[in-house]
């Protein structure tokens, strides 16, 4: 086993307490994902996890949008706990007195920093493997099957609440969750979920494992210029046709027809070309609501498409 499928495992099976009336406690899930946040974002550049004010508030924020609310929050109970699952360690102060801590005032007291397997922080360096680890870990402890993807949909949902509401809200927000990578995350699970792991352009499904699948959520307008993961404006497609459409190299009308470009010139001796799929409807969702926004493919088409 590769190191990179070892650690999607491990974060896919973090021991997290459950039951039927309160659901799943995600304060480890959450702790995870603060913590990839923060070394995306390079504010966390070594492996030494402190408990600062940065952690905290990420945590928190995380919290108010994706956690088990039925459940007390803290970021002492995490850090703590978390050393149980093998990559995750503490480096105690002097005087810690062995006691588990009750508070986050306590937890600084006690800890001077954590630190993750050497291997696991390397991986967390490149933004290909970050983004298959939080795939692994979203797909494991928020999951799209039966009447479960309303929940992803709200989650998704509730991180544009939260960039409207830091907006318009705070004169200058000392942070939000407006660019970060687990909001882009979740925008692609709920992308995805919607139109059954199934690519739009020509219907391909491939799962190598339950955290684990071709398909990827795109944007339609980009969202480094419009920040925007409503999930209208948002389409399922595997990785070349994701590549394709973020070049221009097709479009869709706003009849949901596969535009593409006169310029294109390929050879796919195994498989159909692009260009036959020229007229062709894109595969919808299975719900009109999720439907791509019409505004923005004509965007698309204007502003990315190459004729």
């Amino acid at each position: 086993m590769d190191t990179l499928t070892l650690y999607c495992q491990k974060l896919s099976k973090l021991n997290v307490s459950s039951s039927k009336k309160r659901g799943t406690a995600l304060h480890k899930p959450i702790l995870v994902l603060s913590v990839i946040d923060l070394i995306s974002r390079d504010i966390i550049e070594n492996n030494e996890i402190r408990v600062s004010d940065e952690l905290i508030e990420t945590f928190e924020k995380y919290w108010q949008i994706i956690g088990s609310h039925s459940y007390t929050g803290g970021l002492h109970y995490p850090f703590f706990h978390l050393q149980s699952e093998g990559f995750w360690h503490l480096e105690f102060n002097p005087d810690f007195n062995g006691l588990q801590p009750k508070t986050t005032n306590t937890l600084k007291k006690a800890v001077e920093y954590a630190y993750l397997d050497s291997a696991l922080f390397e991986l967390l360096q490149n933004e290909l493997y970050r983004q298959e680890l939080l795939d692994a870990l979203i797909a494991a402890f928020f999951p799209d099957r039966d009447n479960q993807i309303d929940s992803i949909l709200q989650i998704n949902q509730n991180f544009e609440d939260e960039k409207i509401l830091s907006d318009y809200t705070e004169s200058k927000p000392k942070y939000t969750l407006k660019k970060t990578i687990i909001r882009n995350a979740f925008f692609r699970k709920a992308v995805v979920s919607v139109y059954g792991c199934q690519c739009a352009f020509f219907g391909l499904i491939v799962n190598k494992t339950i955290t684990q699948n071709i398909v990827d959520g795109a944007h339609i307008k980009p969202f480094a210029q419009f920040y925007d993961s409503r999930i209208h404006n948002g389409i399922a497609l595997c990785k070349n046709h994701h590549w394709a459409f973020d070049r221009g190299w097709f479009s869709v009308d706003e009849k949901y027809k596969i535009i593409v470009s006169k310029e294109l010139e390929e050879v796919s001796p195994h498989a159909k070309p692009i260009k036959d799929f020229h007229g062709e409807k894109l595969i919808l969702p299975s719900i009109e609501k999720y439907f791509p926004d019409i505004e923005a493919l004509q965007w698309h088409l204007h502003n990315i498409f190459q004729l």
